[in-house]
């Protein structure tokens, strides 16, 4: 199952416009075809991709490149027998645009979410402009009392680019939050693969075997979930995030 999200933008635009991209012309690529493929994939898991997504699709597509990584320290890296096991990292303080979706599956959550954060970035914001990226993308979930069920609204994010962290741009949608947080300190597995509910739920009773289970200073019901690859990928970069307890 694929979704749609930051990653669509280069691994199901590739695929199309491959054979037609050169080094004199813009990756756009058939503007009806771009976005039947869009819908396509998007109908596998119930998610619908409004005609006026072609742009954003479109201008994302040509400035896919550029993307910044997230920034942040490493504070301490656990091993075994070669194999990373998990980090403890730091990132800064800084501003977040995100979406809150509440769907009845999280994937598609988060897909509805990730397509109201691409309007904003291709100029429906304040600078009236294109804002570039950071990656990872960032999902925020909630588990029920049960330990196992996610809260249905998720809050899709991504950290703001260097570049406007000093005048954050605002949002023209309400939906849409542009918010100052304060540094993070996470827990970070990477896994590879798809990232639904059942997958993301797997991985994080995987990292909370290899941590102490009575540790007061890590949150035991809200954790993240970073997305860097595109779905397509055959050994596509996730993490789960486990968050740190301020002091």
């Amino acid at each position: 199952m694929a979704l749609i999200s930051l990653d669509d933008l280069e691994g199901l635009d590739d695929e199309q416009l491959d054979d037609d991209i050169t080094d004199n012309t813009e990756p756009m690529g058939d503007e009806d075809g771009l976005l039947s493929h869009w819908q396509a994939v998007a109908s596998t898991h119930q998610v619908s991709v409004p005609a006026e997504m072609t742009g954003p699709i479109q201008e994302m597509t040509r400035n896919r490149q550029q993307r910044e990584p997230l920034p942040f320290v490493l504070i301490a890296r656990h091993e075994k027998m070669g194999e990373v096991l998990y980090e403890e990292r730091r990132y800064p303080a800084g501003f977040w645009v995100g979406s809150r979706s509440g769907e009845d599956l999280y994937e598609q959550s988060i897909s509805l979410a990730f397509m109201k954060l691409m309007r904003f970035i291709c100029k429906e914001n304040s600078a009236g402009r294109y804002l570039g990226m950071t990656v990872p993308v960032v999902s925020s979930v909630q588990v029920m009392e049960d330990g196992k069920t996610f809260e249905k609204s998720v809050e899709t994010a991504f950290f703001l680019p260097s570049e406007f962290q000093s005048s954050a741009p605002r949002s023209l949608d309400p939906d849409i939050s542009v918010t100052y947080r304060e540094p993070i300190r996470v827990i970070a597995r990477t896994f590879y693969g798809t990232t639904t509910e059942q997958t993301v739920g797997w991985q994080i009773r995987v990292l909370r075997e290899l941590l102490d289970p009575g540790d007061p200073g890590v949150h035991g019901d809200r954790y993240m979930v970073a997305v860097y690859d595109n779905p397509g990928a055959p050994q596509r970069r996730n993490e789960i995030w486990f968050i740190r307890r301020e002091p």
